[in-house]
């Protein structure tokens, strides 16, 4: 008796190995390249503003996790938010606005900022230039105001 519990639990060990096996398999087998220009993406306004539009490149930013082209129009501001999740940001022309409690920070072509989620932070777009910006999100985006 002893001996059939010692190997029912080798083969569900197996299985189960082999299975978590496959299905990392198959989502390696399921990544491809990317490629993406900021000139010729299809930008759509964002939420219920004209003010800001994004482009997707791959994930959907409504459902998980994301990448997006992302403009501001010049002199936009969201307020004070958070994140539920991590959000990264790449400026590429114009420059990103940033600030929270430890000052801050002009996000300019080739620059990189990653914004912790859960972190409190205004943010906004140059006032002459606006902001492009390459956006990635660790899942679902979403803006929550500051209380």
């Amino acid at each position: 008796m002893k001996r059939s519990l010692v190997v029912l639990g080798i083969a569900i060990t197996m299985m189960v190995g082999w299975s978590v096996g496959r299905v990392q398999g198959q989502k390696a087998g399921a990544k491809k390249v990317v490629f993406a220009s900021a000139n010729q993406a299809d930008y759509k306004p964002m939420g219920n503003t004209d003010e800001v539009s994004r482009a997707a490149i791959w994930g959907d930013s409504e459902k998980g996790a994301y990448a997006t082209f992302t403009k501001f129009k010049p002199g936009w501001e969201a307020g004070m938010h958070t994140h539920t999740n991590d959000v990264l940001i790449v400026g590429i022309k114009g420059a990103y606005l940033y600030k929270d409690d430890d000052g801050e920070k002009r996000v300019g072509p080739g620059d990189f900022l990653r914004i912790p989620g859960g972190h409190k932070h205004w943010s906004g777009g140059d006032k002459s230039e606006g902001a492009l910006f390459y956006q990635e999100g660790s899942g679902k985006f979403d803006l929550i105001p500051a209380k």
